[in-house]
């Protein structure tokens, strides 16, 4: 199997708005992607067994938290989020009604484009899977070894 590895060249491919971010501070963007690991396992044990899918999952993830961080804004501070609640033209303020979100839920993901995409991605890997226990075939004798036969 494997783990996803970060690759520069295929991040900025998909995300070049990070290009600038990426050359001010190569040695940023490996550690988010392995911080993507924490919201999205990236062992032999992930769920997403696929290693080309996992890594552009963790991509996505990684321009999340980079966005989360204000890597995009001119100063490097993060951006409000949340529903502009007032706003004032004189001397140019905003308010955000916002509750914070706590990291990995939707509301988190829901701050950027990279979260949105993300959450919509992995849809078919939240909730239960169910897997039914086999059940035995009755008045069937059973395999040559001795053992009967098993139906899902």
């Amino acid at each position: 199997m494997g783990v996803a590895v970060f690759n520069p060249v295929q991040f900025l491919g998909r995300y070049p708005e990070f290009t600038a971010a990426y050359n001010a501070n190569p040695t940023l963007f490996p550690s988010l992607f392995s911080e993507a690991g924490l919201y999205l396992n990236n062992t032999d044990c992930s769920i997403v067994q696929n290693i080309g899918l996992r890594t552009v999952l963790l991509q996505m993830l990684t321009a999340h938290i980079a966005f989360l961080g204000g890597v995009l804004t001119a100063d490097g501070q993060p951006r409000p989020v949340g529903r502009v609640s007032a706003a004032n033209e004189g001397a140019v303020g905003a308010s955000f009604d916002y509750t914070p979100a706590t990291p990995g839920s939707g509301p988190w993901f829901a701050q950027s484009q990279y979260g949105s995409a993300f959450w919509q991605a992995t849809t078919n890997l939240r909730g239960a899977r169910y897997f039914p226990q086999p059940t035995q075939v009755e008045g069937f004798v059973g395999t040559p070894s001795g053992t009967p036969w098993l139906r899902r």
